[in-house]
């Protein structure tokens, strides 16, 4: 839930450069920043002792490596 919540968050930022430079409303941008936040507060919550930020290169390599397995 971590990585996917990162990764929406990391897309939600070129969405809302997009949207600010056609003038438009950040619909998407919105909708990516609050899946991507809610998923990154749950992952948190749910794991114990939470995570760290020095932890999180370690679980994006761990579920990059199981993904090409």
């Amino acid at each position: 839930m971590l990585v996917v919540g990162l990764a929406l968050v990391a897309f939600g930022i070129p969405a809302l450069v997009s949207a600010y430079s056609d003038s438009r409303r950040p619909r998407a941008a919105a909708v990516a920043f609050v899946l991507g936040g809610g998923l990154i507060a749950l992952a948190v919550t749910s794991k114990p002792g939470g995570y760290e930020i020095g932890d999180v290169p370690e679980v994006v390599a761990t579920v990059v490596a199981r993904a090409i397995r």
